[in-house]
């Protein structure tokens, strides 16, 4: 049988992950809710439960295992806590030091800059606070790692706490016009 993917709109809320038996799990939200997917599906990294936007399933390991490791840019836009500064972005593209596995871990540099404008993206199932609790920013973070939880992490350990977290691209696949929980399948990612 041959291989299938899809590339998906992963809504906030939902578990990267497909039905569990386990019983905390319960209430929780999966991806199997969005599309009947085929035996053997797996998602290609992973984005946490309040994070949201492309996520890359397979039912072949290998690619996974290629695009999980260090060879493909993820690319994130981080709406952040408070008016970034100059230094703070600097910090981030040279890397900063986060907890992972009860150690500290120096992110690599990566690219991040600040988007001029808000981008166009779909409405969040959860508000997000407004400006009358103070300004923010959005931010774009193009790293090739990803340790869990990670941009935000770093975007906390330079002062500017993540509001809301959207992957828009895994190598050369962008999220584009896609609405959230939207579910496309495609013949090969790269």
């Amino acid at each position: 049988m041959p291989d299938k993917h899809f590339i998906i709109y992963k809504p906030y809320g939902f578990l990267s992950q497909f039905l569990s038996n386990d019983s905390k799990q319960q209430k929780k939200k999966f991806l199997g809710e969005l599309h009947n997917f085929p035996e053997g599906i797996m998602a290609i990294g992973r984005l946490d439960e309040k994070s949201e936007g492309l996520l890359l399933l397979t039912t072949n390991g290998k690619i996974s295992d290629y695009i999980n490791s260090q060879k493909v840019d993820k690319q994130y836009y981080a709406l952040v806590d408070g008016a970034i500064t100059n230094e703070a972005i600097a910090q981030l593209k040279q890397g900063v030091e986060i907890g992972f596995n009860g150690k500290k871990y120096k992110t690599k540099p990566c690219d991040v800059y600040v988007l001029n404008e808000a981008p166009n993206l779909p409405t969040r199932s959860k508000k997000i606070r407004d400006a009358r609790h103070g300004p923010t920013t959005w931010i774009s973070v193009t790293l090739n790692e990803g340790k869990f939880r990670q941009v935000r992490k770093m975007t906390s350990a330079v002062g500017f706490p993540t509001l809301r977290l959207v992957r828009v691209r895994v190598g050369n696949i962008h999220i584009n016009n896609m609405q959230v929980g939207d579910v496309k399948p495609v013949e090969v990612f790269f």
